[in-house]
């Protein structure tokens, strides 16, 4: 399985970003999909995260309301739409997919199966 993320760019604080990623070599409908990030000296945090049917979504209290993770499966690419953006949304986004919908939910970044290389998110002040 190979993920591409992109999207990422430079936005100004209150503006908004969305963020792909393409799955490909594997049916894309077997995978829950998930986005985490990583700012400079932090670990790795959740973001948010959809199951394989899209039917169900979760996010990080922090994103809660302004973020929305979704997908296409005719494209084989999930989204994450991110609005009202903050300078400590800055971050590397990755994005991350396993054959169980809950690694990615319960944050065990060590055993999900497939990640992704990461997109910059720059928020400015």
């Amino acid at each position: 399985v190979q993920l591409q993320a992109s999207g990422g760019g430079l936005v100004q604080d209150g503006g908004s970003l969305r963020l792909s990623c393409a799955v490909s070599r594997r049916p894309f409908s077997e995978l829950a999909v998930g986005w985490f990030r990583q700012a400079p000296g932090k670990e790795r945090e959740f973001v948010a995260a959809i199951s394989s049917s899209g039917g169900s979504t979760s996010y990080a209290d922090s994103v809660k309301g302004r973020f929305t993770i979704s997908r296409d499966n005719a494209k084989n690419t999930v989204y994450l739409q991110m609005n009202s953006l903050k300078p400590e949304d800055t971050a590397v986004y990755y994005c991350a997919a396993d054959t169980q919908y809950n690694p990615l939910v319960t944050r065990r970044i060590s055993v999900i199966l497939y990640w992704g290389q990461g997109t910059q998110v720059t928020v400015s002040s």
